[in-house]
């Protein structure tokens, strides 16, 4: 990396600010070996994925005004919205961007550790960014529209100039991604900018629904981009791996417990008011419910902080005695992050789209969300297979291979976040 990237820490920015982060010492900031806490915290909240991807594929029904739940669901169906609504909706991107950011920080100080110069390293970064596209877009066109490997390529090619900035830039680009982010939600979430109606009964046509799928998947990259959506997630992640927190949590317990602590209960308080509009214990209308929608998205930045520090604290806890079957079994999930968010499309599209059995249709919430734990089961158990037979997940081994090329099959010590 270049002179000008200290390994000091900041206060992290947000919607709720958190504690400030402590300088690491040149030990910390690279421990050997693989550390835990970022694979933990991959492992569990892609069970947040699936259930905040569940909602997606539910059709053919009335939907609440916001959430777009089931609108006749039964009381366990809206405890599950209630909850889901105030933890899961519009936390999974944010969490899983940090973690990106992490990983490409990451990478960057092992690549120059190895002797790698800057141009070098944003070279092999700009190939892994590539290689999310086109896995993203390929994605996008055979089973899942609203997949989230293409904007964060688009997003790891804009952070090429960023990684070797210093803490004084990342800082402005944080501050200035996020404002540029709230002035494009602002008008279209008060009325000033009509996008249209999306909501259209889905295709039973397969190939109809991939250009449909491709087109959104492609059009959501290119605007990603251009209005750096993920870019303050993304500058959070390269503070939190120049911190040392995730790489040695156990020096920084303190730290993320105090960052968890304010940054989740902030965005809690935040967000409760869309998670009642959600189950419909009140009814906002007109610009009160674009404020309520405004405050949730905008508060998933401090949440996806909290739940990446917390699974970082739990990591300190856990590293002091000796890890159960059930940690090892998630780290590894973590580990094969890639594969596993892939495999939990080619588990839902099939059963619960409009062009395979069509379960989408009859499901209410409580039993989709029974589903999406299951599927995050069946990918757990994938990845403990995969760990046991000394393997790593098939799309790290190929994305692996298109970042690296022929010439040396390295290991990055980061997998590639979903």
């Amino acid at each position: 990396m270049s002179d000008d990237a200290p390994s000091a820490g900041l206060r992290a920015p947000g919607p709720a600010r958190p504690a400030v982060l402590e300088p690491p010492s040149p030990r910390a900031a690279q421990p050997p070996g693989r550390s835990l806490a970022p694979d933990l915290a991959r492992g569990a909240l892609l069970l947040f994925i699936a259930l905040a991807n569940v909602w997606t594929y539910l059709y053919g029904g009335a939907l609440t005004a916001l959430g777009e739940r089931p609108a006749d669901g039964s009381d366990v169906d809206r405890l599950v919205d209630g909850l889901t609504a105030l933890l899961v909706d519009g936390r999974t991107r944010p969490m899983f961007a940090i973690l990106y950011g992490f990983g490409i920080a990451t990478m960057a100080a092992r690549l120059a550790a190895r002797g790698r110069g800057p141009r070098d390293v944003r070279a092999v970064l700009a190939r892994r960014s590539v290689g999310l596209i086109v896995l993203g877009l390929a994605h996008a066109a055979l089973l899942f529209g609203d997949d989230i490997l293409a904007p964060y390529g688009v997003t790891g090619l804009l952070a090429l100039a960023l990684v070797h900035r210093s803490r004084t830039v990342l800082l402005r680009w944080f501050w200035g991604a996020f404002a540029l982010m709230t002035a494009t939600g602002v008008p279209v979430l008060y009325g000033l900018v009509d996008l249209g109606d999306d909501a259209e009964a889905p295709t039973t046509d397969y190939a109809a629904s991939a250009v449909e799928r491709l087109v959104d998947a492609a059009t959501t990259s290119v605007l990603s981009g251009v209005l750096l959506f993920f870019v303050p997630h993304v500058v959070l992640g390269i503070l939190l791996a120049r911190s040392g927190w995730l790489t040695d949590p156990g020096r920084h317990r303190v730290q993320l417990a105090r960052t968890a602590g304010i940054a989740g209960l902030g965005a809690i308080a935040v967000n409760a008011p869309y998670a009642l509009a959600v189950v419909e214990l009140w009814h906002p209308q007109g610009a009160l419910a674009s404020t309520v929608l405004l405050a949730h998205e905008l508060s998933g930045i401090a949440a996806g902080l909290a739940y990446v520090c917390l699974f970082g604290w739990l990591a300190a806890v856990w590293a002091d005695r000796r890890q159960g079957p059930v940690v090892r079994a998630v780290a590894a999930t973590g580990e094969r992050s890639l594969t596993s968010y892939l495999l939990q499309s080619v588990m839902f599209a099939p059963l619960l789209s409009a062009w395979g059995l069509g379960l989408g249709a009859r499901l209410g919430t409580a039993q989709a969300a029974a589903l999406a734990v299951v599927v995050w089961a069946v990918t757990v158990g994938v990845a403990v297979g995969l760990q046991r037979a000394g393997r790593t997940g098939p799309f790290e081994a190929l994305l692996r291979r298109w970042t690296y090329g022929r010439r040396r099959n390295q290991h990055s010590s980061v997998s590639t976040p979903s």
